[in-house]
């Protein structure tokens, strides 16, 4: 049993995977467009190569911890061997929404379009991972009592750890925990754009929300991003215009209707402004369109 290579929990509810632990020896789950409805940690302890994340390109090397989002999307593609350890869990299973307080891992590893989606593995954190997850493997071979409050335990201590090196391996994000109000502002910026993007394009919008003026608000924002809130918003909106252009068949008119615009034709202006080239354009390069072909 030790050398079983796969873990998986399955919510009997509605038959979704619950939480998996499984090793890797090769890039074959990860070398095709990925858009799971669960969140991922991937750690490549073996290798390198590149990750495609958000229709941005990033290399890296042994010992990275990637972290991935519900529905976004990313590839990996290694150059040579591979080897490492993933750990999906559903937020079914563990909300990290809920436990935000506890873990600090929301905005940080998760959610956070901002920043590239992982984190380099320090040498004592190669030797706390490898402890959690073999405590993983052999706690989802036991289906005693308390199994489930052990495994989140365990999934808190590796989010935790792996948040705080993402934390101290950005410089911009320590800068920014020196002052008090601002990182909360900013936080709270990060995950109101997250939460309404569909519904409200304007600065203004924002500042409202927040309740700072729109003039300490895009200062602060300019001062911390090196972009115009306008910016952060747009980005995020082509993000998932793109997401939808890529992954679906819904029309122009329909993705356009779902992040808040009532003419398509103005979207499909503002998306070329953005992105350089038309949404039919884009699909029909790089989408769905051409994957289905």
């Amino acid at each position: 049993m030790m050398n079983q290579s796969a873990f998986t929990l399955v919510n009997p509810q509605n038959g979704n995977l619950a939480f998996k632990l499984f090793s890797f020896e090769d890039n074959a789950h990860f070398d095709h467009i990925q858009r799971n409805n669960y969140f991922s940690l991937i750690w490549v302890q073996e290798g390198k190569g590149k990750v495609k994340a958000d229709f941005a390109e990033y290399d890296f090397e042994a010992n990275t911890l990637f972290a991935f989002s519900p529905y976004q999307p990313y590839m990996i593609t290694a150059k040579g061997s591979i080897k490492g350890v993933a750990i999906y869990f559903h937020s079914d299973f563990f909300c990290i929404f809920k436990h935000h307080k506890e873990i600090s891992c929301n905005g940080v590893l998760y959610n956070n379009i901002y920043n590239p989606p992982f984190v380099k593995v320090d040498e004592p954190s190669v030797a706390t991972f490898q402890m959690l997850t073999e405590q993983i493997k052999s706690e989802m071979q036991n289906t005693e009592l308390a199994q489930y409050e052990l495994l989140v335990s365990y999934l808190k201590i590796f989010l935790i750890t792996a948040a705080r090196l993402k934390t101290q391996q950005q410089p911009e994000a320590a800068e920014v925990l020196k002052d008090q109000k601002e990182p909360f502002i900013l936080q709270k910026l990060k995950d109101t754009i997250e939460e309404k993007f569909k519904s409200k394009h304007s600065p203004a919008d924002y500042a409202e929300l927040l309740y700072i003026t729109p003039k300490a608000l895009a200062k602060i924002t300019k001062a911390h991003f090196n972009k115009t809130l306008s910016s952060l918003i747009n980005e995020r909106i082509i993000i998932e215009a793109k997401r939808e252009l890529y992954l679906t068949n819904k029309t122009v008119k329909e993705i356009a209707y779902e992040l808040g615009y009532e003419d398509e034709y103005y979207f499909s202006r503002f998306f070329k402004v953005n992105a350089d080239v038309s949404p039919q354009l884009y699909r029909e390069t790089v989408g769905y369109a051409k994957a289905m072909s």
